[in-house]
C-alpha cells in the first residue's frame, strides 16, 4: 500500500552520470587548489554548499557527496550521487503537520537545473523515480542488480521503506536507493547512488538473510 510523502524533487539519473561516478577514483587527483579549480570548469562542475555541506554541483545538475574534499583519484573514499530528495510524512506526528518549514528546503532542491518536483506524492512515485535509475545503472554496469531488498535501511525512523539495489564491481560497491540527508536537519531523504569501497563491509550475505543485507547496505552508505 502506497504510503504519503510530502514532497519528492528529483533529476532523472542517467548512464553518463553513472559512469563519471564510477571513474572518480581513477582520476589524477589535482596537485593543488588551483588544479583542482581547472577540473572542475573543465567538467562543469561546481561547489555547493548549502543543500549538502561541501558537496559538488555535476554538469548533469546532480549533487555529489563524498568523504574527501577532493572528489578524484581516492579509491577507498565513498562517493554519492544524489539525484532525488524526498520529504518524508512523520506517522508519529498525530497532527500529520510534521515541519511545513521543509519545504523551504524542498523548493532550493526542485528549483535546481532540469529538476522536478512533486507535492504531495506516494512512495510509488519514489519507487518510479528508483527504478528509472535502476536502468540507466544496468545500462552502464551491463548487468540487472546482484541483489535487491525493500527495507528502510539507511533511512530515519520515520522515513518509508524503499528498494535498495545492488551492484558490485571488483573493488567497488554501487548502491542504489534512499538514504538519510544528514543535514542541515536530518529530517529529509536522498535518492541516491553510493560507490563505495567493498572493504566497507564483508561479503554479501546469503540469499534470504534480508537483516544482514540490511546492515551490509548500511555500512556502505551510512555517513
Amino acid at each position: 500500500m502506497p504510503i504519503s510523502v510530502h514532497a519528492l524533487a528529483h533529476r532523472p539519473l542517467t548512464a553518463a552520470a553513472v559512469a563519471e561516478l564510477v571513474a572518480l577514483p581513477a582520476v589524477p587527483t589535482p596537485a593543488d587548489d588551483e588544479a583542482l579549480d581547472a577540473e572542475m570548469r573543465q567538467r562543469g562542475w561546481s561547489w555547493e554548499h548549502e543543500l549538502v555541506c561541501d558537496s559538488i554541483r555535476t554538469s548533469h545538475a546532480h549533487v555529489l557527496c563524498t568523504d574527501t574534499y577532493v572528489p578524484f583519484g581516492h579509491p577507498d573514499a565513498r562517493h554519492f550521487l544524489v539525484f532525488g530528495e524526498l520529504y518524508p510524512v512523520d506517522a508519529e506526528d498525530e497532527n500529520m503537520t510534521n515541519g511545513p518549514w521543509l519545504y523551504r528546503l524542498m523548493d532550493r532542491w526542485q528549483q535546481l537545473p532540469g529538476w522536478n518536483g512533486r507535492r504531495p506524492c506516494t512512495t510509488e512515485d519514489c519507487e518510479a523515480i528508483l527504478a528509472q535509475a535502476t536502468q540507466a545503472v544496468t545500462e552502464h554496469v551491463g548487468t540487472a542488480p546482484e541483489r535487491t531488498i525493500l527495507s528502510a535501511a539507511a533511512v530515519l525512523e520515520s522515513a518509508p521503506a524503499l528498494t535498495h539495489r545492488v551492484w558490485r564491481t571488483p573493488t567497488h560497491a554501487l548502491v542504489l536507493g534512499p538514504a538519510s540527508d544528514n543535514g542541515p536537519y536530518g529530517y529529509l531523504t536522498h535518492l541516491q547512488l553510493s560507490y563505495t569501497p567493498l572493504t566497507c563491509a564483508s561479503e554479501l550475505p546469503p540469499e534470504g538473510d534480508d537483516d544482514g543485507l540490511a546492515k551490509w547496505i548500511s555500512a556502505h552508505v551510512d555517513w
